[in-house]
């Protein structure tokens, strides 16, 4: 069975305190754009999918930094809309942050966990996901015919890896690049959830990616 994961840094979202849901763009370091990730990630026009998880990767603040992963299997009662989603993520900011390897449930398909973006790596390896990382400067993601496949491939699991409104650092490039197929949309700097709408859409249709 084909499940689908995605991962995304927020570098300046505080992993602790408090967040403003008046000001999602400005004082909470472009919650947002990991909001909208979240949204197109996880919900279809009357539904959530059900193949699908979501890891937000929270490095802004003073502390450590803290993971939370939304399964769409499990997900109950979220709204879709960017700012109640804030509001999910603002309840588990103000609890302790787990020790690595836990990882306890905040509401019914969230939950969170301490560890970066080399732990989420390495877990997801040890669980047979096939790693691609989205930047532009990467060869591109489906094959150069584009055609359709004649059956729909079941990749799997399959996980993609992420920026927010700022590019990979140099060190998570270099991470990325040792363990994943880095892979682009094109020499534009899409937004994060336009990318996650066109990962969706070439798996939905059985567009033939360029996996090598």
């Amino acid at each position: 069975m084909e499940q689908r994961r995605f991962a995304i840094i927020g570098h300046r979202v505080p992993a602790s305190g408090e967040v403003f849901l008046n000001d999602l763009a400005g004082g909470s370091g472009r919650l947002d754009v990991l909001c909208r990730a979240i949204n197109t990630a996880l919900f279809v026009s009357h539904g959530i999918r059900q193949d699908t998880h979501m890891t937000l990767h929270l490095l802004g603040g003073d502390g450590p930094p803290r993971r939370i992963w939304f399964d769409g299997s499990e997900l109950r009662g979220v709204r879709v809309d960017e700012r109640a989603i804030a509001g999910y993520i603002a309840k588990v900011l103000l609890q302790p942050i787990p020790v690595l390897g836990q990882w306890p449930t905040v509401s019914p398909g969230i939950r969170h966990s301490s560890g970066g973006l080399g732990e989420t790596i390495a877990d997801w390896q040890r669980e047979g996901v096939e790693l691609f990382a989205l930047s532009a400067d990467a060869p591109a993601m489906w094959s150069r015919e584009g055609k359709l496949e004649n059956e729909k491939r079941d990749h799997g699991r399959i996980g993609f890896f992420l920026s927010d409104d700022q590019p990979f650092s140099d060190d998570e490039t270099d991470l990325l690049a040792q363990h994943c197929s880095l892979r682009s949309f094109g020499k534009e700097w899409y937004q994060g959830h336009v990318v996650i709408a066109l990962v969706h859409q070439l798996l939905d249709l059985g567009v033939e990616l360029n996996l090598d």
